[in-house]
């Protein structure tokens, strides 16, 4: 082959040359950028082949200056390339077809001084360590949580004013409320969804799902709750009520105040809804596994920012009434000022969601992966049934999720009825129920930050017992306030407070101390409990876990409720009764956290040695333990948020599991 150099400077060389090695199976074709339609022969060529014409190439290399040659994304050819001439066209026809002129490429200046070879690409911009990229997917993304869950607070404490303050209403509507109402119109709404999807365009199905959130949220405020003595079917609630009795004062309040019960409905799907389906779903949709491993966590924590955040707007809307003057009704005043903020938030997400997908999602240089769903087993309900009984380390995990959800529902209601006799103008109640949100998140904040020294200090035991014994303790403190304040009545007016009030702080207290410890310890040692199993039963247990146990134990305490208000005739005859079960169930919550902390540690450790031994045997350092073992290890947890949905654990275990699967055979449960 023979070579011709043009002087004019094609050809630039370095001041100080230095000598290397030649290896011509890798030299010859870096420095030879061809067309790869004309190498049929050659392979080693066809490859690394060039793509633009030898004209413009020779005409682009000659008017470029060097600096410019090696910012272009094609520096790394341009830069070390030879001129040619077709003199040797026994060479498979030349390299390139109908080239009548030499071939002119440039060659050698981006050639480093050590030898170290070639950069391929320029590194990505960076702002505090993250790409820049990535930055603005999670941004608007952060953005948007922040004010889905601003919202979704709002929207819990005023549900709870609206329908416990009502008149002809009482905290006893709860229960009711939730398996009656609430429950069927979860599972519409939900048919809907799965109908919408498979005829909608994902932002088209985003827009549909949420607009009537906002537009529903809107009209309460400023038409149904101003209209509600109107709207509702007072003197007919009134005939029931007589004709069955005090006893259905609960089912009897649905009707009469139907329009607070749709409110109440609704807020509870923005949880369900708007947090874990829609947001998770985007979320899961745009950003990568490793995204999603660093940043999902933040989100956790960010979220109970806002619950402090939201939780002052409630007490700010609710203290209003001082300021204003007789005879005007200031929670509606109120009302109208929060529904005005989540309607504007709403929007808010609207044009967050609008702007990604039309600024972001079409910048083709951003990192998406496309993953693939886990295949869940449907098991019937024999089916589960039957892997629960089959399985002592299965039954006792599932006595934890039935025992929590019990629980909490047991001792909320009781409470909520407490704060009415307390706060019963809807202001007051409004106003604390503020402080209680702000004091929830940042309990749970900081319980989240002090769970994973917990977990790596005292183990997996202590930590997943900590829930229970917080429930018990509380939960004993509050109903002895109940059943036995009159013997307190001087050493709590001492304090300055009657046993009323101090059952309402000591309520308070509990839930605040639960939930925290639930979000921060019992969650996580839940999904840590899945890892020693083997792969069948892991999945079929959780599997039966979803189908018999979380229903029941979000129905179960509302049912249980329901039959003690039938039976005894109201919720405050009933409170002996339900802090006699409450006992019962948080002791055997702790006997089954105890039995499983002895199948759960041992299993543990002996996973974690046959980790070790693998990497002794093949001696790689490659390979690396499972990311739930050193969650075991370490503590690590999801932060999750401290509202009544578990919006972060279903995005991370539904879509995050292909990850999880390839770390380690027997270890593939995602911690929540």
């Amino acid at each position: 082959m023979e070579a011709v150099i043009h002087p004019k400077s094609l050809l630039s060389l370095p001041s100080n040359p230095q000598t290397r090695a030649f290896h011509p199976s890798q030299s010859l074709r870096l420095r030879f950028p061809c067309k790869s339609s004309n190498l049929a022969g050659f392979p080693s060529l066809k490859a690394r082949a060039f793509t633009r014409k030898p004209s413009e190439l020779s005409h682009g290399l000659s008017q470029k200056p060097q600096s410019t040659l090696l910012s272009s994304p094609h520096s790394i050819w341009e830069s070390k390339s030879l001129l040619l001439s077709n003199a040797g066209k026994s060479l498979g026809q030349g390299l390139w077809r109908n080239v009548e002129k030499p071939l002119t490429c440039s060659a050698g200046a981006a050639i480093p001084a050590d030898g170290a070879g070639f950069v391929d690409a320029k590194e990505k911009p960076k702002f505090l360590g993250v790409e820049i990229q990535t930055l603005k997917k999670i941004i608007p993304l952060g953005v948007m949580f922040f004010c889905i869950l601003f919202n979704y607070t709002i929207l819990r404490d005023t549900k709870d004013v609206l329908v416990v303050t009502a008149k002809g209403s009482s905290a006893e509507i709860i229960p009711f409320l939730k398996t009656w109402v609430n429950l069927p119109m979860a599972v519409g709404f939900m048919l809907l969804y799965t109908k919408l999807s498979n005829v909608l365009s994902k932002e088209a199905l985003f827009y549909t799902v949420i607009f009537p959130f906002i537009a529903f949220f809107g009209a309460f405020g400023f038409v149904l709750y101003p209209l509600s003595n109107v709207i509702h079917p007072i003197a007919l609630a009134d005939k029931l009520l007589a004709a069955l009795g005090p006893s259905f004062l609960g089912p009897v309040a649905i009707l009469r105040i139907w329009s607070f019960c749709l409110f109440y409905v609704m807020a509870e799907l923005w949880g369900s809804v708007v947090i874990s389906v829609l947001f998770w779903g985007f979320a899961n949709q745009i950003t990568t596994v490793e995204e999603a491993k660093e940043f999902y966590p933040l989100f956790g924590l960010g979220a109970n920012i806002a619950l402090i955040f939201s939780g002052r707007t409630v007490k700010y809307f609710s203290n209003l009434r001082k300021n204003l003057g007789p005879g005007v009704d200031g929670w509606a005043i109120s009302l109208k000022g929060m529904m005005s903020i989540v309607v504007l938030l709403g929007l808010v997400i609207c044009c967050i969601y609008w702007g990604v997908n039309k600024f972001v999602l079409n910048d083709p240089s951003l990192p998406r992966t496309e993953r693939k769903k886990k295949e869940k087993p449907k098991l019937g309900m024999k089916e589960s049934l039957k892997v629960l009984f089959s399985s002592r380390y299965v039954r006792d995990l599932a006595t934890l999720v039935v025992a929590y959800g019990i629980s909490i529902n047991l001792v909320e209601v009781t409470w909520k009825s407490k704060l009415k006799a307390q706060f019963p103008s809807p202001n007051e109640y409004s106003s604390f129920m503020g402080d209680f949100s702000t004091a929830t998140g940042i309990a749970t904040f900081t319980m989240m930050l002090l769970g994973r020294v917990i977990l790596r200090k005292f183990g997996w035991g202590v930590a997943a017992m900590i829930t229970p014994t917080v429930l018990l303790l509380t939960g004993v403190g509050f109903f002895s306030l109940i059943l036995f304040g009159e013997p307190l009545t001087p050493l709590l007016a001492s304090l300055g407070m009657t046993p009323l009030l101090a059952a309402v702080y000591v309520g308070a207290l509990q839930n605040i101390f639960s939930k925290s410890a639930k979000y921060s310890l019992f969650d996580p040692c839940k999904e840590m409990a899945y890892i020693p199993l083997d792969e069948d039963m892991k999945v079929k247990g959780k599997a039966a876990i979803d189908v018999v146990c979380n229903p029941l134990g979000k129905s179960g305490g509302a049912l249980i409720q329901q039959f003690m208000i039938l039976s005894f005739g109201s919720l405050a005859n009933s409170t002996p009764y339900l802090g006699g079960i409450l006992l019962m169930i948080v002791l055997a919550w702790l006997g089954a956290a105890r039995s499983l902390d002895s199948q759960f540690s041992p299993l543990a450790k002996e996973q974690l040695e046959k980790e070790k031994r693998a990497k002794e045997t093949i001696g790689e350092p490659a390979l690396e333990v499972s990311k739930e073992v050193k969650a075991i290890e370490n503590g690590t947890t999801v932060a999750p948020i401290a509202s009544d949905t578990p919006v972060n654990g279903s995005a991370l275990n539904q879509d995050l599991t292909t990850e999880s699967e390839s770390s380690s055979g027997n270890s593939n449960t995602q911690i929540q």
